[in-house]
């Protein structure tokens, strides 16, 4: 078999993802590789592949039992013989497993770096054949690496005691030169075949948002994002547990997680959110690694990270199947001071590198320029040609002014204090502040001394970070860190440059396709019935839903109507195994709708392949081949009005999403929002008169904190969208 057909077989799909051929191929081989590529880029799959051809076992060193679970359980759901050494196996437990592993039972043997400090770990490699060592999320190996684990510098040992030297693979989703050169040398690779993939996750929406309220952002965000999985990121444990508590007391629900919780509450939670209990975690970052859940819809950061680093590689836990999803930063000034005082009570190794860090974070948040672009241009990535039309900085409808006297001013006075002080005490003398520090430093008989009194004091520190993040400025130091003018500063002081700055008016997103490419002609009433299907099977089998299907799998075949098992292996995500286990369950669903509702499935088909070779001049705000995106036609108005005011032209939810390009879920969405601001709207169209009594009994037994408990008490026919409808119509939600 060829790399090809172990893709097919297992995994159910026809083609590779850029770069992951090429590093399998090297593998193959016999050459040592580095993979550096985004979180969700299928970094999994470049050593998975190559263990399966290779002979004997690969060893995967990762951090984390969670993620090595999520895996090996994934593995197994494939047909893929794998299993996992960690410190809650038993001795019995762990002997069968050494058992197996001498009769050659497993390709893939995942274990934690640190069981590579024991002796029976060590007799174990020494027994079996070892083909290959793959490292997962390898950055670990660095002292500048985000998340450095001592740990992480034994994995050298296995090379020395084997018989052989294995094959040794390194993968990690987020490495600069220095962290890069570190892996290299500290994992001991020799020569290895290096492959940095494009970083640009296209069907991600990048924004930074600066709200006066950050709870109340969040709470209208959520309101606007029922049902859909999505993560928030507080920078602390006392963030977390604050926020956590004041969600539940506005009615939604929601799990938290972090270092502080015991072993069993950390994990009981995680559980409830993987296993789509519960849509909405609030975590610190102890939540990183350990999340491999597709169908993440957002990741919200309510606090700002202290590097991009960590900060990207949370965002990228979400839309890992592909699907369109949300990278949304809330950021406040005071998000600045809790970085720096975390900076300055962690290790002291490399505190200067942090605090570089941490002025490039700052200035992500505060520039004006495309985020898609700042973040590709961060990590030594090619930067898009054209600005990206699908971030917060690219489609908000925005007028320019001009600030260039403001410019002036703030940078004479940054000149005039000797450039020896931060943006705190540029603006108290700007503002004409009478401060003691003022008085004893003489700087109140400065010539810029309350130049800008009618201006707020936030609004001249936002002008500075926004001087900051354009060039204009630089900050100089670590903890409290000075400004000082660059050459730039020059042009503008001598009125040779114009200093411009964008005034946001309205905030619109802009879709992207999805990988799938199949949006705009899933069923979605068929796609709900095969969700259920797979929750069932998830349930009964004690493993996340996905595992099962993904949602991309699920539309697909809630496009295609697949009935036979030749159509459903044509389905992206269907491999031999899956058909033979799950295959029979989810065609007798598809063909008793197809027959219920009269689908001529040819005629789907047809249309489906008419809807794929549409040209790309008739696909705006989508997704090019190359990764860039079509800019969509910008609109002033609110998102949810354009739909209300279809709505309110008579046509129902799935002509909307249609005509749209929307999910059902999001137009339904929509109208509930434009209930919540006052809006009417006929509840009779979406709640069946003979089962509203029922839904709201319904509601009253299980509560509103989830729906598919009251799905379960009614009548098939009644839909989650009539008991949505019913829980807003009547206050419950």
């Amino acid at each position: 078999m060829n790399p090809l057909n172990i893709l097919k077989k297992y995994y159910g799909y026809d083609a590779f993802r850029p770069g992951q051929e090429e590093l399998i191929q090297a593998i193959l081989s016999g050459k040592d590789a580095l993979g550096i590529m985004p979180t969700g880029g299928g970094k999994s799959i470049c050593y998975q592949v190559p263990a399966l051809l290779l002979d004997g076992v690969t060893i995967v060193i990762s951090p984390l039992i969670s993620l090595m679970k999520d895996q090996v359980d994934t593995l197994k759901e494939y047909g893929i013989e794998a299993e996992l050494i960690n410190s809650t196996l038993s001795t019995k437990e762990f002997r069968e497993i050494r058992a197996n592993a001498r009769m050659g039972a497993y390709k893939l043997l995942y274990v934690a770096p640190e069981r590579l400090e024991t002796e029976s770990f060590m007799d174990l490699i020494r027994e079996v054949p070892v083909s290959m060592v793959a490292v997962d999320e390898a950055h670990c190996v660095s002292q500048w690496g985000h998340d450095f684990r001592p740990s992480y510098r034994r994995v050298s040992q296995i090379l020395y005691a084997l018989p052989k030297r294995p094959i040794v693979a390194a993968f990690t989703a987020t490495a600069t030169p220095l962290v890069k050169e570190d892996i290299i040398k500290l994992l001991e690779l020799n020569k290895p075949f290096e492959l940095t993939s494009s970083f640009d996750r296209p069907n991600l929406y990048f924004e930074v948002r600066k709200p006066e309220n950050k709870l109340h952002e969040t709470e209208m965000y959520l309101r606007e994002h029922v049902g859909e999985s999505g993560v928030i990121y507080c920078a602390t444990r006392k963030g977390v547990d604050d926020l956590y508590e004041r969600l539940l007391r506005l009615g939604l629900p929601c799990t938290k997680y972090h270092a502080g919780l015991s072993e069993a509450e950390r994990s009981s939670n995680q559980d409830d959110f993987l296993y789509d209990r519960v849509s909405v975690m609030i975590a610190t970052n102890a939540f990183g690694m350990g999340i491999d859940k597709p169908n993440v819809r957002f990741v919200l950061h309510y606090n700002m990270p202290k590097n991009m680093e960590g900060y990207y590689q949370e965002a990228g836990r979400a839309g890992r199947d592909g699907e369109e999803a949300q990278c949304i930063l809330l950021f406040g000034t005071q998000d600045i001071m809790t970085n720096r005082y975390l900076i300055e009570n962690a290790n002291g190794l490399g505190r200067q590198i942090e605090y570089d860090k941490l002025n490039s974070m700052v200035d992500y948040c505060n520039t004006e320029s495309c985020l898609r672009n700042y973040i590709l241009n961060y990590f030594g990535q090619q930067t898009l040609e054209e600005d990206c039309h699908h971030c917060g900085s690219c489609n908000n409808d925005t007028e320019e002014s001009d600030i260039t006297v403001e410019a002036q001013k703030i940078l004479s006075c940054v000149k005039r204090m000797k450039e020896r002080f931060g943006s705190t005490q540029v603006a108290d003398v700007l503002k004409g502040s009478n401060t003691q520090k003022i008085k004893s430093f003489k700087f109140n008989e400065l010539t810029t001394y309350g130049v800008m009194k009618d201006y707020p004091k936030d609004t001249i520190k936002e002008l500075i970070s926004f001087l900051v993040a354009e060039g204009y400025l630089q900050l100089v130091g670590t903890q409290y860190p000075i400004i000082q003018l660059t050459e730039a500063s020059y042009e503008v002081l001598k009125g040779k440059k114009p200093v411009t700055i964008k005034r946001i008016l309205v905030k619109e997103t802009t879709p992207v396709r999805s990988r799938s490419g199949l949006d705009a002609k899933v069923d979605l009433v068929l796609f709900e019935k095969l969700r259920s299907v797979r929750y069932d099977i998830a349930h009964k089998q004690h493993i996340q839903p996905f595992m099962v299907f993904p949602d991309t799998t699920l539309k697909e075949m809630s496009s295609r109507y697949p009935t036979t098992d030749e159509a459903l292996l044509q389905v992206s995500g269907v491999g031999e195994h899956k058909l033979n286990k799950y295959g029979q369950d989810f065609i007798a669903i598809i063909k008793t709708y197809v027959d219920e509702n009269n689908i001529d499935i040819s005629k789907a088909l047809a249309s489906l392949s008419k809807k794929h070779s549409e040209p790309l001049s008739n696909l705006e705000g989508e997704a090019t081949l190359d990764g860039n995106t079509i800019p969509k036609k910008s609109s002033p108005r609110d998102s949810h009005k354009l739909t209300y005011e279809l709505y309110m032209q008579g046509k129902g939810i799935h002509e909307i999403a249609d005509e749209r390009n929307l999910t059902q879920m999001t137009v339904e969405n929509h109208l509930i929002k434009c209930v919540q601001e006052g809006l009417p709207i006929d509840f009779t169209q979406f709640i069946p008169s003979e089962y509203e009594e029922q839904i709201i009994e319904a509601i009253e037994e299980c509560g509103a904190t989830l729906l598919k408990p009251i799905k379960e008490m009614l009548p098939e026919e009644v839909t989650y969208t009539a008991i949505k409808f019913a829980l807003i119509k009547y206050g419950k939600s």
